[in-house]
């Protein structure tokens, strides 16, 4: 079991016999000298993936901070890893950054790999991440406006009780992105893939979405309003969803699920389906006007 006094003294020695200060071991874990500080007063722990890298750091194993770790035996075998400034872009293994409890305002992350960072908690205001790795990226509890995305990855990124507002992500990739309690409005999609990306309990209104790739993506619980589906929709999935003023346009909709969605205001406009998914549109008593059945 995890004890934060046991751990905090653990990480102070460590620190010492490698002889680096409280802001070396920050600077080395993208983190700030408080939270190292934190750390070893036992006020706080880190997270799973700053211990592996700290762990590296301090060249030992992640049994070394265990209660029970005899210092006699594998503490002395692995080398310790010290980076000095200058050597960090040398770096052949990728490290996570901790942005969290940052406000980032006005900076330019363009190009850069950020990929499998934590941003929890945080405020991000008409930044620049265009043609940026944020694959793997987990955000919690952020709210991001004004941002430029364009042709950004977002590939397997989990997204939690965050808002998105006023966002360009054209072109990007969201493919198997999760969005959970989010709220995304007034965010430009066009041409972006969402294949595997799925929406759960939130909002998703305002947003453009031209051209966009929908395949194997699913919305369940979501509000969703002043949003227009156009092109191919292929093995989709809408689940408990409420439609204020949205609309399928001009669309191919196959192999798709509606269950206990209010279909009330949602309208179709030179539409195409499959057998299956007219069915299921039928049965939530949806206006089947401007689809027609697709040839089997």
């Amino acid at each position: 079991m995890l004890n934060t006094s046991t751990i905090g003294k653990k990480i102070t020695k460590g620190r010492k016999k490698i002889n680096i200060s409280q802001s070396q071991l920050a600077a080395q874990l993208f983190i700030s000298a408080q939270a190292v500080g934190k750390w070893e007063r036992g006020e706080s722990m880190p997270d799973i993936i700053t211990f592996n890298r700290l762990a590296e750091i301090l060249g030992v194993d992640l049994n070394y901070f265990s209660e029970n770790f005899n210092s006699g035996t594998s503490e002395t075998p692995v080398e310790p890893t010290v980076i000095l400034p200058g050597e960090l872009q040398s770096q052949k293994k990728k490290l996570s950054w901790d942005m969290s409890g940052g406000n980032w305002v006005d900076a330019d992350f363009s190009g850069s790999d950020i990929s499998k960072s934590h941003i929890q908690k945080s405020n991000l205001d008409n930044n620049l991440f265009r043609g940026t790795c944020l694959k793997e990226t987990e955000f919690f509890k952020s709210y991001i406006q004004g941002c430029d995305f364009t042709d950004s990855d977002f590939g397997h990124s989990h997204i939690q009780y965050s808002y998105f507002n006023r966002n360009l992500f054209r072109d990007s990739s969201l493919k198997s992105a999760e969005f959970s309690e989010s709220y995304i409005n007034s965010c430009d999609f066009s041409g972006v893939n969402f294949s595997g990306a799925s929406f759960k309990s939130g909002g998703f209104g305002n947003n453009k979405i031209a051209n966009a790739i929908w395949n194997h993506s699913s919305f369940i619980g979501m509000q969703m309003e002043d949003v227009i589906f156009e092109g191919s929709l292929e093995e989709c999935y809408f689940e408990n969803c409420s439609f204020n003023w949205v609309k399928f346009q001009n669309a191919t909709i196959t192999s798709t699920f509606f269950k206990n969605n209010k279909f009330k205001r949602m309208r179709f406009d030179n539409c195409q389906a499959d057998q299956i998914t007219f069915e299921f549109l039928k049965s939530g008593k949806a206006n089947l006007a401007g689809i027609t059945l697709l040839a089997s």
